[in-house]
């Protein structure tokens, strides 16, 4: 996609401050709802890799988004090593659940879009026009959902404008929805949010708040096998971002590790307050 936006960047007169309408008009084979899948793959769409679990919400400073690493082909782990939590630029997070190759390209359309606005119009896009932005998209996709090629992100940020926190939420149809606290996404979702509602406030400090994040997808994946826990042995954690008026901020390996090994212990080692 960059390297089109670079070939081709001298004719987008015509389509203004949208990348999208861009490729729409210069190479729509781009666009994944313009690509067209055979029938012997759309049988076995239930074994492609599918993305699970994530999780977002707000704590009195800005918001945290967090996802487990397991990507599931029908009964069989795709890969124990997913990033599903992702910049969307420098104040604004997606997360992915869903197909994994579609929810991916979907986000890379989504990243592009808005740094062409940018370029484009000399300023960023609105956070509320990026939540705009992306149920349009979503919308897009909804040929191939009816497919079973869905893709379910959860969209969250920092609001310049408004100095606070936003979470948005997304269904199938493109259907987009503020959360005021929280929201989680994927086959683990419920579970997760249970724990989340039970332990949220709003006067959460980052630390309380991301404790309660990894804590919620450890309680979905006891409850859901599309949902990988903690792995001790091969070190693997949930991806973990916090997003402030500074901007977003990826907790380390490291970081999310100790935090981890807290929480497992116990309530008296690595409880929230």
């Amino acid at each position: 996609l960059l390297g089109v936006m670079k070939r081709q960047y001298t004719n987008t007169s015509s389509s203004g401050t949208s990348f999208i309408e861009f490729l729409n008009q210069n190479q729509p084979d781009l666009l994944p709802q313009n690509q067209e899948f055979s029938n012997a793959i759309a049988e076995e769409i239930s074994n492609l890799p599918h993305a699970t679990t994530t999780v977002a919400l707000r704590y009195k400073d800005g918001v945290v988004m967090a996802g487990d690493r397991r990507a599931t082909a029908g009964l069989t782990i795709a890969n124990r090593m997913m990033d599903k939590v992702m910049p969307a630029d420098s104040h604004s997070g997606i997360t992915i659940a869903g197909t994994a190759g579609i929810a991916m390209e979907l986000v890379r359309l989504f990243q592009v879009q808005l740094e062409h606005y940018e370029k484009m119009a000399g300023e960023p896009l609105s956070f509320e026009g990026k939540a705009n932005q992306l149920s349009f998209m979503i919308r897009n996709n909804l040929p191939m959902a009816m497919q079973g090629l869905m893709v379910v992100p959860l969209f969250a940020g920092y609001d310049l404008l408004k100095e606070q926190g936003r979470v948005f939420s997304y269904d199938a149809t493109g259907g987009r929805y503020e959360e005021f606290d929280f929201t989680a996404s994927g086959s683990g979702s419920v579970h997760a949010r249970n724990w989340i509602k039970a332990s949220f406030n709003t006067t959460l400090s980052a630390k309380a708040a991301i404790d309660i994040a990894i804590r919620s997808l450890f309680a979905a994946a006891d409850e859901d096998a599309g949902t990988g826990g903690p792995d001790l042995v091969r070190k693997i954690f949930p991806t973990v971002a916090t997003i402030d008026q500074d901007g977003i901020n990826f907790l380390s390996d490291a970081d999310i590790a100790k935090r981890a090994t807290a929480l497992l212990s116990g309530p008296e080692q690595g409880g929230t307050k």
